[in-house]
């Protein structure tokens, strides 16, 4: 074993089909993993401690390059599309041997963690990579283990990952020489082709959207809080919606940024880390994060350094928009150490209204919550997916995660729906977006004016004020909110063309209707009529 460093597991790597290594190293600490990032020239020291890293080619997801196996395990479950496409089972297991061959004679950095803070649901997990700050990456956003633990450490789900190694597509079946498969039945996922970090994160939230619906958990792409007074909140929406901005509240507890699940008892943070979006980060209006980036051990993905004084320029966006930091929660000063927390008493739904056209905030009823729920409108954001330009695309993501949700939507549809019902929870609609026009003619919301709106809706300030109700969606809006301006929470008012903003809205209501046809045979005649009346 003279080849080993760190805290190896019983459960050794010839489990996975890997042999003739070179150095093994296990789950080291953050300072081992540094040194190794350095010396090995992965990545350079920022001048308060963060590693700053290329990604390469791949700046965001490959969405088109991910598989499912499809096998007696996954064919009757998996809702096969063109998000979750299928893999034969011979072509998984090709692709896996030349990949452990590809390991033979190499370094592998080994990170033992586990998913999902709840004990009940705690899932033991392995990453395996061959860069040293991959391996950081995964220690930092999962939950890591007591070293007494490492030795009896015995994964139940393994992500072997290879960003320099690439597949051939022709041979291999698939669509590039990149590469996400997810096999249920193995309990493992391979990468490969893609530098980018946020695969292996993804990789784990698809496999517990698919394992914890079996345990009657609902999986939610979402952040949580706690006030003091113990009321909860959740924030639903895709990357650059502001999950992880509005969850970094000095007034709350954090819970987690991304990934929850909601269980008999109360929701619970997947991971024990964040992966904030940090493009053009500010220290006045997002000071938890911007601190987070400050510290010895966070990764930075992508963004610009002065070689000289090593200072990081989030404002640069040379390399992309995608520019990301990930750190341990435990960066943050407010959270909730142990991860768990009760019932929702607030849910936002978080839009980035490219259009301009969706309120800053709506109250919904629960049919309307279920009809937005599996909408899952906003508009893609630059970088944070391989093709998209610099100017938002609108789309459709159902159940605010759409690449990650491997069951048919109207099963977490139906989870949602009666977790609602019981907890009585009040949800809205908060568009993080446009204001004033559609996007190149309006301007983002003010990050102050939203937190404003958030902040009221959970301290009850908006149960008692006037509402009124929007044309062309049927959304109830508050007539005033405290620390906004009245005239900006209704869009119309906020355009200088009436008439135009009549007919974007119009035709954003179309797309609407016509997204969710595909659920209508779904879903029950309250939330068939939400859409009759858009």
């Amino acid at each position: 074993m003279s080849n080993t460093m760190g805290i190896p597991s019983r459960y050794g790597l010839e489990n996975h089909g890997l042999r003739n290594l070179n150095m093994e190293y296990w789950t080291l600490p953050t300072p081992a993993l540094v040194e190794r990032i350095v010396s090995r020239r992965e990545g350079v020291l920022a001048h308060e401690g963060a590693i700053v890293v290329r990604t390469g080619v791949y700046t965001g997801r490959a969405p088109n390059d991910k598989y499912i196996v499809s096998d007696l395990e996954s064919a009757e479950r998996v809702n096969w599309s063109k998000i979750n496409q299928p893999l034969d089972p011979t072509r998984f297991e090709q692709l896996h041997l030349r990949m452990t061959a590809y390991f033979q004679g190499r370094d592998v950095f080994v990170q033992d963690t586990t998913i999902c803070a709840h004990p009940r649901y705690r899932l033991p997990i392995r990453v395996i990579t061959e860069n040293a700050w991959h391996s950081l990456f995964a220690r930092n956003v999962f939950i890591r283990c007591n070293p007494q633990e490492l030795p009896n450490h015995v994964p139940q789900f393994t992500i072997l990952h290879a960003p320099n190694f690439r597949a051939i597509p022709d041979l291999d079946g698939l669509n590039s020489d990149v590469f996400i498969i997810l096999n249920f039945s193995k309990r493992m996922a391979l990468i490969g082709g893609t530098g980018y970090a946020g695969e292996i994160k993804k990789a784990m939230f698809t496999a517990m959207n698919y394992l914890l619906p079996q345990q009657d958990v609902l999986p939610m792409h979402c952040s949580a809080t706690v006030g003091e007074q113990g009321d909860v909140a959740l924030f639903f929406g895709l990357s650059g919606t502001g999950k992880t901005t509005l969850s970094s509240d000095p007034q709350r507890k954090m819970v987690g940024d991304d990934e929850h699940g909601w269980g008999e008892d109360g929701v619970f943070n997947f991971e024990g880390g964040c992966y904030a979006k940090v493009i053009r980060l500010s220290k006045e209006y997002e000071p938890l994060i911007w601190k987070a980036t400050r510290h010895f051990g966070t990764v930075i993905e992508n963004a610009a350094i002065d070689s000289y004084t090593r200072r990081v320029d989030f404002d640069d966006d040379s390399y992309t928009e995608n520019t990301r930091a990930a750190y341990p929660i435990g960066f943050l000063d407010n959270i909730v150490p142990n991860g768990v927390a009760g019932h929702p008493k607030n849910i936002f739904f978080l839009t980035a209204d490219a259009y301009g056209v969706l309120p800053p905030i709506a109250r919904l009823d629960h049919s309307q919550a279920i009809y937005y729920f599996l909408s899952g409108y906003t508009s893609k954001l630059a970088g944070t997916e391989k093709g998209l330009g610099k100017e938002p695309q609108a789309t459709f993501s159902t159940c605010f995660g759409a690449p990650f949700m491997p069951l048919h939507p109207a099963r977490y549809a139906q989870m949602l729906a009666e977790k609602l019902q019981k907890h009585d929870t009040q949800v809205w609609l908060v568009n993080t977006g446009w204001t004033g026009g559609p996007y190149g003619i309006g301007q983002r919301m003010p990050l102050p004016y939203t937190r404003a709106m958030v902040t009221a809706a959970m301290q009850g300030k908006l149960e008692d004020v006037p509402y009124q109700r929007i044309p062309y969606f049927n959304l109830d809006v508050p007539q005033h909110c405290p620390d906004v301006p009245d005239e900006l929470l209704v869009p119309r008012n906020t355009w200088q063309d009436p008439k135009a903003y009549d007919q974007t809205a119009e035709h954003l209501a179309d797309l609407f209707r016509e997204n969710f046809r595909q659920f209508e045979r779904y879903v029950d005649v309250k939330i068939n009529m939400v859409m009759s009346t858009i």
